[in-house]
């Protein structure tokens, strides 16, 4: 028998645990159970209980149901325990624990070493640090809970950062991982690490694995593993998973209309928004899937039990979770959007009671909130964007704090783009022309610029107006979001925009100067370096919105970013976190972004900051090549956007627009009507639609010019050649149908049969069409053996049938045309044929 003592948690209570190797089941003092609230069941039959002396101790007749117990910070199970009178020792451990759990112990150090291979599927949380067995050692730090309401703290569970890291459980929603069927498995390289990189990746590996978060793998799928450095210099791992994203089947699990949710908030006055911990890693990998996330290091080949970051359908997956968690308070007092929790009430009774519900909702399906990032109990709180104020919704003054913080002027080039900014959204602002008045007049070079009283307050009047509705439209998650950005050598620049009443209305502003080290970027890392940034910005709207956006930019080289095969560090980073996100990069010149350009530009320093110097003088430059029709391909888009199905970098073309196209690519002077196949090879440079070859032959089939002035180059059709006369009768035959005749005798149809050398014919009337073996049956049986009945002459079966509906026309009794084929049979076989012969063809054949 071994025994010792283990220090425990049972709910917010700990206490020493005697594990005892000949207690042959889990026993807890009836007192503790009571006072603990335990809930307990009566057992169908009573257990005996002898001591080690033999002496006989009261029968056992209760068990608890299922608790949850923890043996430190990282060790959490659920058991059951029998309900015992023995105040001295409250809980004992017996040896069913211990061939579950199978703890390697160090007697010498008195604690546990390690776990066995169930606790690493369902126990531990995170790494596992020895555990002391002495009661008088602490086992676990206890959450922080300066930043959360004391009427919370008997459920400080749901705030521990070590649960927050735990294996979570299988469930319903766990994360499956559909294949295209056919896809070719992603591979991937081995990154080349710094020493410090390899540190912390030995680092992250040894934890997840102790953890039991991943697991060594055999898979033949292979993902890049890599760090990139956060705000605060320390490294975050990455799995590149944009191969496996490519040949995964999209969950189409809707998100949240933020529309409207703010409905619901009409009325209430107080709300906490809680943040939930480690989120994607409360979700498992569905069972037999887990191969799929598999990624390489330098220390082996791994796999994820748990959702990680940069699969495409993590965030359908864990909306579908919360969503069924808390489907009982959505759209009464709480509002979901993906690990973002806002739960709002209109009295603070009613409120206390609501937080209470979802936090204690929360711990029981094992979802744990970080306390330090949780608002609690306030009556303005920033939520995904807005300000809700006593049930108002506002605009977050953060969205537009790239305007508001526009710096004064100094001279005309700084107040022009200014202007150049102002001027996009005129149309949205009330009194433009009037407001703008004393700084348009400064643009004049007429006009000393002189910085004054009046200048600055239509300066600060206008940029109120611009922070101030209606000027920024509420986004709505169903329609197309378009992020415009552009990048100079002092800063960023970038507005997020909606079509809605078919104007583009911007939703918010965003503008950042560079720093040292990026001001040192080259132009694509620089105009690359906008889109993440407004990405970052606007994460909460873009990620899975219901429309894949798009981004315009001046770099035309940055439409073929997101397929390039080679690709520096930096950009391999970003690439990376673009997966997170479907959108579309296009190319908008320069000059239509003015208020791009001036949002990024405001930071220059002077109007003598370097500009870019010109490759080739004005006076070498004759003209440019534009297409017209480019631009209205891309107008025509906005009604029927891009499915992104086709070849990358190529021009989808909507279906209101392709007559046009396919006009101009015929017709147009560079082109002089070419053929189908350089009509089709000229389209597929640069456009593409579904039905592009098919829609050019059509197109140019019905082409009157081509008609009219082409030469043909198909060979001449030849002469007819008619089948040779047989040499004797009855050696090839001619076979016709007569149909739809009324009905004689239970008849309809007549078969003629009529012999090519003697030109005799047979009628035979038939009920309804026969098949091929019927007709083989009927008409003369004299085929010569030479040759069986052959091929058909329409033209002189022809002949035999016109003149038998002739003589099938003469009057005789209704329905009594039929009765008279016997001796119709002889009349055309009586009479002179045309042709070489003449005279009657019976003696030939009878």
């Amino acid at each position: 028998m071994i025994a010792a003592k283990l220090t425990v948690r049972l709910k917010t209570h700990s206490l020493d645990a005697l594990i005892d190797s000949g207690a042959e089941q889990n026993f807890i003092d009836a007192s503790l159970a009571l006072k603990l609230g335990f809930i307990t069941e009566p057992l169908s039959h009573s257990l005996q209980v002898t001591a080690l002396s033999g002496q006989r101790l009261p029968d056992i007749t209760h068990v608890t149901e299922p608790v949850s117990l923890t043996l430190s910070g990282n060790h959490v199970e659920t058991i059951q325990l029998y309900v015992f009178k023995a105040p001295l020792t409250p809980l004992v451990l017996g040896y069913p624990w211990l061939c579950l759990h199978n703890p390697v112990i160090d007697w010498r150090k008195e604690s546990i070493s390690g776990w066995g291979e169930e606790c690493h599927m369902s126990c531990l949380k995170a790494a596992t640090p020895a555990m002391n067995l002495s009661p008088s050692k602490t086992i676990s730090e206890p959450p922080d809970l300066s930043s959360i309401p004391s009427v919370y703290h008997d459920l400080a569970q749901v705030f521990c950062k070590d649960k927050a890291r735990s294996l979570p459980p299988h469930r319903p929603y766990d994360c499956g991982i559909d294949l295209l069927p056919g896809a070719p498995l992603p591979t991937s390289r081995l990154y080349s690490l710094s020493r410090l990189e390899r540190e912390s990746m030995e680092k992250y590996i040894n934890e997840s694995l102790a953890a039991g978060l991943i697991r060594p793998s055999s898979s033949p799928v292979a993902a890049g593993f890599f760090f990139v450095t956060k705000k605060d210099k320390s490294l975050r791992p990455c799995i590149d998973y944009r191969g496996l994203n490519s040949i995964t089947v999209k969950n189409k699990y809707p998100l949240p209309l933020l529309s409207s949710a703010f409905e619901l908030l009409q009325g209430a006055t107080i709300f906490t928004k809680l943040d939930l911990r480690n989120a994607y890693h409360l979700v498992r990998i569905r069972e037999g899937d887990e191969w799929k996330t598999a990624f390489n290091t330098h220390l082996g080949h791994f796999e994820y039990l748990v959702m990680p970051f940069g699969l495409t359908n993590a965030p359908a997956v864990f909306q579908a979770l919360v969503n069924d968690v808390l489907r009982d308070f959505i759209d009464h007092f709480v509002f979901i959007y993906l690990d973002d929790i806002l739960i709002f009430s209109r009295s603070v009774a009613d409120h206390q009671r609501h937080v209470r519900q979802v936090l204690q909702r929360l711990l029981e399906n094992r979802l744990f909130v970080k306390g330090e990032k949780c608002e609690f109990h306030v009556s303005t709180v920033a939520f995904l964007g807005h300000v809700i104020d006593h049930g108002n919704l506002k605009t977050d003054p953060a969205k537009v704090q790239a305007v508001v913080d526009w710096p004064t002027p100094s001279n005309r080039r700084q107040l022009q783009s200014f202007l150049g900014f102002a001027n996009f959204y005129r149309r949205f602002v009330r009194d433009y022309s009037k407001l703008a008045l004393p700084l348009t007049r400064l643009t004049s070079p007429k006009v000393p610029f002189c910085w004054d009283e009046l200048a600055q307050r239509a300066f600060a009047h206008l940029k109120d107006r611009f922070a101030s509705a209606p000027i920024l439209v509420q986004p709505d998650l169903n329609l197309q979001f378009i992020v415009e950005v552009d990048a100079s050598d002092a800063g960023v620049g970038a507005v997020l925009s909606q079509r809605q009443g078919g104007k583009l209305h911007p939703c918010a502003y965003f503008s950042r100067r560079l720093s040292s080290a990026e001001s040192n970027y080259d132009v694509v890392d620089r105009e690359l370096l906008a889109i993440k940034l407004a990405l970052e910005e606007w994460r909460h709207w873009l990620e899975g919105a219901a429309q894949p956006f798009v981004v315009w930019t001046d770099h035309k080289n940055l439409e073929y970013i997101r397929s390039a095969k080679r690709l520096n560090a930096r950009q391999a980073r970003w690439a990376l976190f673009f997966t997170r996100f479907q959108f579309t990069i296009t190319y908008r010149p320069g000059s239509r972004n003015v208020k791009l350009d001036a949002l990024s530009r405001q930071f220059a320093a002077s109007e003598d900051a370097a500009r870019d110097a010109p490759i080739l003088p004005p006076t070498c430059v004759i003209g440019a090549l534009t297409w017209e029709i480019e631009s209205a391909i891309r107008e025509a888009q906005w009604t029927e956007p891009d499915p992104g199905t086709g070849p990358p970098g190529l021009l989808f073309v909507p279906s209101s627009v392709r007559s046009r196209v396919l006009h101009w690519a015929h017709t147009a002077r560079f082109t002089w009507h070419p053929g189908v196949h350089r009509t089709i090879t000229f389209l597929q440079r640069f456009a593409w639609w579904p039905s592009l070859a098919k829609d050019v032959r059509e197109y140019i089939s019905a082409c009157s010019t081509c008609a009219q002035n082409k030469s043909v180059h198909q060979p001449p059709s030849g002469l007819l050649q008619p089948l040779p006369t047989p040499s004797r009768p009855w050696s090839h035959i001619a076979v016709d149908f007569i149909t739809g005749l009324p009905v004689s005798s239970g008849n309809t149809v007549i078969l003629t049969i009529v012999d090519r050398f003697s030109k005799a014919a047979h009628f035979v009337a038939l009920p309804k069409l026969p098949t091929a073996l019927e007709t083989a049956t009927h008409g003369p049986r004299f085929s010569p053996p030479w040759n069986p009945h052959g091929h058909c002459v329409r033209q002189r079966t022809a002949v035999y049938v016109t003149c038998l509906e002739g003589v099938l026309q003469c009057p005789r009794s209704s329905g009594q045309s039929l009765l008279w084929l016997p001796p119709t049979d002889q009349w055309p076989n009586g009479a002179c044929q045309s042709g070489a012969r003449s005279g009657s063809p019976v003696p030939g054949i009878h």
